[in-house]
């Protein structure tokens, strides 16, 4: 990628135009990170990109951005340009392209200001950068509130970094994005959710979740996690330790989740602050079937797709269920470890547990019995929908409790045959009782 990138560069060098790597690659390479894509800034204005890179094309020509195909790769090569006034908290009116300084000027924070020369192998930096990435810290480029009024989505961005990179926020941003946060909504839910996936499936999910919530943009983000704040997450739990930071404490047990994983964490107890009556030792019993309601709502809300809403919600409306199956069940058992992303079910279980300093004994038989259920599959069912059917059964909700009735006896060794399982659907469910 970076050889590919330099060949980018020298061309138009060779044209006689400047050019550089600019933005988060070059924060990267001073981290002895790898980077996810090199960004290119150069002197060349759009039209003479496209002329010098056949294979190019246009993905923000408003903005000057091309994106250059190389070694089967694209590289976004952009003019150095200034931004004019922002109207919409996002972007900004128009550009104006200029020169090396005044493009890094325009950036959002000092760590994302550097430029490098590949050629000449040196850094360029006209902000500070490198002694914030000696330094650790999070710092816009000029006024916070400036930065902040252009783009409201830098307030996210500030805590995204600041937890992926272990890096502080300086005083005056972080006080900017606390003046600024109730002006999160004017930004996309498409770009909020994509920050809070990067920030929430990243290194300090925990540590992104107090910072969320310090800054007030959990209140308008994400009210239904602040709400779990004073909430005990269970009748017994210890004092300060209510659902909000068991929560808290279970992102902190995850490592290099997947988007499902990491939002089933953060919304398995939502439903907790609908349901709590201090009064009623048993309100609590429903919460994972409110979470699931909640979270569909919440998922929607950031514009998820239907497939991850619909295992987000199912990892939130069933992670109870491994804490009450019956280990003495086979049936039930089977049934509760054969579902499709049992991975993430199980790894939810593990960090609740954790988090709740309960015992990881009951995780470890789970797995057991998993992989023992894996290499013993269970036999075919011996009666299906067609043959309830063809038995004189209407099709309606009968049939789902026949069928599960018989999956539990076949499963527990009661009924071996398919004679057994017709003689004893006869017997327990008359047809004059099906209708």
């Amino acid at each position: 990628m970076r050889k590919a990138a330099r060949r980018i560069v020298e061309k138009l060098r060779l044209q006689g135009y400047d050019a550089v790597f600019a933005g988060g690659c070059v924060r990267d390479f001073l981290l002895h990170r790898k980077p996810k894509d090199i960004d290119i800034a150069t002197s060349a204005r759009p039209d003479e990109i496209l002329r010098l890179f056949p294979n190019s094309r246009a993905l923000g020509a408003q903005f000057g951005v091309i994106q250059v195909l190389m070694y089967g790769h694209g590289y976004e090569v952009a003019t150095f340009r200034s931004d004019c006034e922002y109207l919409d908290g996002r972007h900004p009116s128009s550009i104006v392209f200029s020169g090396l300084e005044q493009d890094a000027l325009r950036r959002d924070f000092t760590i994302n200001g550097l430029f490098y020369d590949p050629i000449g192998d040196r850094f360029i930096d006209y902000v500070e950068g490198r002694s914030d990435i000696r330094e650790k810290r999070i710092r816009t480029i000029g006024d916070p509130s400036e930065r902040f009024a252009e783009d409201k989505l830098r307030m996210l961005r500030a805590i995204r970094f600041s937890c992926n990179l272990g890096f502080s926020i300086v005083a005056e941003t972080w006080d900017a994005v606390r003046r600024f946060s109730p002006d999160i909504l004017q930004v996309s839910w498409e770009r909020i959710r994509d920050e809070l996936i990067e920030l929430f499936t990243g290194p300090a999910p925990d540590s992104g979740l107090d910072l969320l919530y310090d800054s007030g943009l959990m209140d308008h983000l994400l009210p239904e996690i602040a709400a779990m704040r004073g909430i005990p997450y269970s009748f017994t739990s210890l004092p300060g330790t209510d659902a909000f930071v068991h929560t808290r404490n279970a992102l902190a047990k995850l490592h290099k989740p997947s988007t499902v994983l990491a939002f089933g964490t953060l919304l398995h107890d939502a439903g907790k602050a609908a349901t709590y009556k201090a009064q009623t030792p048993t309100c609590f019993e429903l919460h994972a079937r409110t979470g699931a309601t909640l979270t569909e709502r919440i998922c929607r809300r950031l514009r998820m797709s239907n497939e991850e809403i619909s295992l987000i919600a199912d990892l939130v409306k069933t992670h109870m269920d491994f804490t009450q199956v019956n280990e003495t069940s086979e049936s039930a058992l089977r049934r509760l470890l054969r579902k499709s992303n049992i991975a993430d079910h199980l790894e939810l279980f593990r960090v609740n547990c954790l988090s709740s300093k309960r015992s990881l004994d009951r995780y470890a038989m789970f797995r057991r019995k998993l992989e023992e259920f894996t290499l013993n599959p269970a036999a075919p069912l011996l009666i299906n929908g067609k043959d309830l059917t063809e038995m004189g059964y209407t099709p309606g909700p009968i049939f789902k409790e026949i069928l599960r009735t018989v999956e539990d006896l076949q499963l527990e060794g009661v009924l071996r045959t398919r004679e057994d399982a017709v003689q004893h659907i006869r017997s327990a469910f008359p047809i004059k009782n099906t209708k």
